[in-house]
């Protein structure tokens, strides 16, 4: 058995060295190099820009990757919206994040690290003097300054109070016990990136702005959201659920106001069927837009935009008539509501007025803030009469800070063009085809290798992204682009069910996910092949999470390619519904029943339901601490396939989540391991062997 383990990672190693021989070779083209694997660590990205109350600068987080920890590190950087000027800020504090205006412009309270827990800072910008504010010990969401300068407001874990079932006896002094038995009663005990959770509840806080003791301002066994100030800096604005079964609701919550003298709680919204989140007051105090939805038990919903008086009273939608989910919605100083979206794979910036009229875009294709696959993303903020926002140029650069004030937009800062200047990338060509299931219009990108040549014929890789709702686009893509480096053309779609494309769209997927998905890709596929530049020979598919679903339900349905990589996927939905960090959630809505009471429904959309036809070589990668697509459900897949006696193996990343690749190593040993598997069931090396 060992001898055979062995002969296993010497074939394995040696896959490895064709895939660094492939990369060696396509770097000797003439031109620029191709994008390496260690460009992954010096690729940087601008995130989370905030426009100054005036308009004239900005302050944004600029992320990059530390080679040396091995982690994603942020520092803040200011921007003259007139002159152009880009300098540095803060870039000596280790890892900052969250920068917000004081009201008057003279300050920026931000998020800084230390040993002793998370610590918000204040900086006067004049002086460059810093305060530290509080020490906390848990991450605080949502800071925000209220009105007057004088305080920020918000929100933060607290540990619960908890006894154990039954106390242990002491130990004898000395003695070397093994650890105590863990009492859980809590719906919600552990959760991906986090691990196992100690019950806590998120709590509302405000602290003096110069530094002082953080104030609890709400109470109870319940999760309240991010706190926004009234504009008379009375009272603070945020959403939550505190009904008694909130646990088991997992959409529902309302908007609630809490005064600061006296602490009175009141209720805005209505007792409805459905989220209302993301309060935002108007300027004057008079209205509050937000954001929610009628639930409706569907597996995705339109996040609509909605207006209520600031007692509550005449809540109304502005974007009923708008067949696309909207989020961050900001108050213009023209008196607009500003707001982003998705729209076939981009992503926008949209304002309309308060009666709802005149919903016009104003930004577009933000995106580049995903480094690892090219999924929709980006951000936005608008003050003084300028919207500043994130966005990569097409789909060869991660983002940039980009700023729009009338009609003069300016691209204002270029990270990555020292880098990716001199880097020969994969060009990104948009395409649709119609799906052989019923001819519905799909979009998809197809990614040329770096060194294309017309009329020589090359491998393709169909990377199919998870969710299954959400949406991929034309933006940058680390890992898209180290396939195509290795000589492969890159084939990533926007099946039914992804968002961005309407509610009719994502809909098609209810209750019977995986369901046409695969005639959508399979016809993606046929499209891209029957231009001519394919080898049929060489055909490869992979995907993570919704995409590892798919991928794994392609190989049993057909073995057209040569190897497959599935990814952190669900393999058996019966074993995940009972499994997976967010259970009350997945069970309500991607089902129509619970498990026990139709188990049919559950094993006829497993992938494990079709192991029998499997002929593919098919390798498993994901996390050892995943917790949203628990690795049990690879481990099933790969002791099925072995007792088949089907070509496979298991990656196992360790410390690694469900975002597989949050770290910069792990992004690269993902993309590595997936080549490798390709490479080591490509015809030359099956020849070789």
């Amino acid at each position: 058995m060992t001898r055979n383990i062995h002969a296993g990672w010497h074939a394995f190693a040696a896959a490895t060295l064709v895939l660094s021989s492939s990369l060696a070779c396509a770097a000797h083209h003439e031109g620029p190099p191709v994008f390496d694997r260690m460009d992954v660590f010096d690729l940087e990205y601008a995130a989370d820009p905030q426009v100054s109350p005036f308009g004239d600068k900005v302050i944004y987080v600029r992320r990059a990757n530390d080679v040396m920890r091995d982690r994603t590190v942020g520092s803040l950087w200011v921007i003259d919206v007139e002159s152009g000027a880009h300098r540095p800020l803060i870039t000596d504090e280790g890892s900052v994040a969250s920068p917000r205006w004081s009201p008057d412009g003279e300050r920026l309270a931000y998020l800084a690290g230390s040993d002793a827990g998370p610590v918000i800072r204040v900086r006067w910008l004049d002086s460059g003097e810093t305060a530290n504010v509080a020490t906390l010990k848990r991450g605080p969401q949502g800071l925000t300054w209220s009105p007057d300068g004088r305080h920020l407001a918000f929100a933060m874990d607290v540990d619960a109070s908890t006894k154990p079932l039954a106390a242990p006896p002491p130990a004898p002094k000395g003695a070397e016990w093994a650890p105590a038995a863990k009492y859980i009663d809590h719906t919600y005990y552990r959760a991906d990136g986090a691990g196992m959770l100690q019950p806590s509840f998120t709590h509302v806080f405000v602290v003096p702005a110069d530094g002082g003791t953080p104030h609890q301002l709400t109470d109870g066994d319940f999760n309240h959201g991010a706190p926004v100030f009234t504009p008379d800096g009375s009272a603070v604005l945020f959403s939550a659920d505190r009904s008694a079964d909130w646990e088991q609701d997992p959409q529902e919550s309302e908007i609630w106001r809490l005064s600061l003298k006296g602490g009175a709680l009141t209720q805005l919204t209505s007792d409805r069927d459905g989220p209302d989140t993301s309060p935002r007051p108007s300027p004057d105090g008079r209205q509050i837009a937000y954001l929610g939805f009628d639930d409706k038990r569907l597996s995705s919903q339109q996040t609509r935009l909605y207006l209520m008086n600031a007692d509550g009273s005449d809540p109304r939608p502005l974007t009923d008539d708008f067949d696309r989910s909207v989020g961050n919605i900001q108050w213009g100083d023209d008196g607009n509501l500003w707001f982003q979206f998705d729209d076939h794979g981009r992503t926008h910036v949209a304002a309309i007025r308060p009666d709802g009229k005149d919903r016009r875009v104003v930004a577009e294709d933000l995106g580049g803030t995903t480094l690892g696959r090219p999924y929709t993303s980006g951000g936005f903020s608008v003050a003084g009469g300028t919207i500043a926002y994130t966005s990569g140029s097409g789909a060869l650069r991660p983002a940039d800070i980009y700023v729009r004030r009338g009609e003069r937009e300016q691209r204002m800062t270029m990270l990555n063009e020292d880098l990716l200047g001199h880097r020969a990338l994969g060009r990104v060509e948009r395409l649709t085809w119609k799906s052989s299931a019923d001819e519905l219009e799909i979009e998809g990108w197809l990614v040329y290798p770096p060194h294309y040549e017309k009329g020589k014929t090359y491998p393709l890789i169909l990377e199919i992204h998870g969710g299954p709702h959400s949406a991929y686009g034309p933006v940058f893509s680390a890992e898209v682009q180290l396939y195509a480096a290795a000589g492969h053309f890159v084939l990533y779609t926007n099946p039914r069910g992804s968002t961005s494309y309407g509610q009719a769209f994502a809909q098609e997927i209810h209750h019977a996910y995986p369901g046409e998905d695969y005639d959508d890709l399979m016809s993606g596929v046929d499209a891209v092949v029957a231009r001519g530049m394919i080898d049929e020979d060489q055909l490869y598919v992979t995907g993570g999470s919704g995409g590892g679903v798919l991928t794994a339900w392609i190989v049993g349905k057909t073995d057209r390619f040569r190897a497959a990589v599935v990814a952190k996927p669900v393999i058996n939905w019966l074993s995940f519904s009972l499994t997976a960090d967010g259970y009350p959630y997945f069970t309500r809505y991607w089902f129509a029943s619970m498990p026990w009471e139709d188990p049919d429904s559950y094993w006829v959309r497993s992938p494990l339901s079709l192991v029998g036809n499997v002929k593919t070589p098919t390798m498993l990668l994901t996390g050892e601490q995943d917790y949203r697509t628990p690795i049990s459900e690879s481990e099933q897949y790969y002791q099925a396939l072995k007792l088949r006696g089907v070509d496979t193996a298991m990656v196992r990343i360790p410390g690694a989540s469900h975002g597989i690749a949050r770290r910069p190593s792990q992004l690269i040993a993902k993309v590595d391991n997936i080549l490798a598997w390709f490479e080591r069931h490509a015809p030359s090396s099956e020849a070789a062997r």
